[in-house]
């Protein structure tokens, strides 16, 4: 329950933050739908020239970039803001403040700084995905969905555990300024389906960096292709990542030596 009064606090002051440039928050919301725009039209001028790309349809393909926006959303709403805020407190030492309060570290790293804004994604996902199955034509199967929001959360779940790892190395790397760039370029690859890359390539966005399993996956649990065991394996892969998270921010932690040194 604390941690969720602290969210609503926190969501309360960045919303008066955002309703303070209304103008700004406007604009950018106008620039991000003509960023939607130029996808859709990168989409339609592929499938100008195809009926399929690896197997998967235009509608499939809208379906996966309404859940890469999902994953976009987290980047902009949580991590952007989150890592600069973060890296800027290492070097000038007032990540000493975040350890003295008594709530968990990587909770207030995360969610102090909430670009509020960006919870518009979510609605223009929703609508892309909504319009993807309708094109696909195909009968959802109600068992499909549950398995297509249990694995875009999990993708959310790998996504913040990726981001965990990289901003952790800021205790060892000061000026590592680079980490949030690093991984929005990793999970570019999750834009089109895994199918269109190289093998090796598929391993290793697949278990390595599980880009794919975030944004991939779910879409083909919503077709309905994944066996259980594969639902298992990749819901295992969220939760490893996540643990695996932080124990490597803790570890972090224990390096940190304040603005003391």
């Amino acid at each position: 329950m604390r941690h969720l009064k602290l969210i609503q606090v926190f969501l309360k002051v960045n919303l008066q933050m955002a309703l303070a440039y209304r103008a700004d928050t406007l604009m950018n919301m106008l620039v991000n739908l003509m960023w939607l725009g130029w996808e859709l039209l990168s989409l339609t001028i592929i499938f100008s020239n195809t009926q399929t790309l690896a197997g998967w349809q235009l509608g499939e393909l809208i379906i996966l970039l309404g859940v890469f926006r999902i994953i976009t959303m987290l980047m902009f709403i949580i991590i952007w803001p989150a890592t600069e805020k973060f890296n800027s407190s290492i070097r000038d030492g007032s990540f000493d403040y975040v350890l003295l309060q008594p709530v968990n570290s990587l909770f207030v790293v995360s969610f102090s700084r909430i670009t509020v804004w960006r919870v518009w994604d979510l609605l223009l996902a929703i609508i892309l995905i909504t319009a993807g199955m309708n094109m696909t034509g195909e009968l959802l199967q109600p068992i499909n969905l549950f398995f297509f929001v249990l694995l875009t959360v999990s993708g959310i779940l790998i996504i913040y555990s990726l981001w965990v790892f990289l901003i952790a190395l800021t205790f060892w790397f000061i000026k590592f300024d680079n980490n949030v760039t690093i991984l929005h370029a990793l999970l570019d690859a999750g834009r089109y389906p895994v199918m269109v890359y190289p093998y090796w390539l598929q391993v290793i966005v697949t278990f390595i960096i599980p880009v794919a399993v975030a944004t991939t996956v779910p879409v083909q649990a919503l077709q309905g292709v994944l066996a259980g065991q594969q639902i298992i394996m990749y819901l295992l892969i969220s939760g490893i990542s996540l643990v695996f998270a932080n124990v490597f921010w803790k570890f972090g932690i224990k390096k940190y030596s304040g603005a003391s040194s």
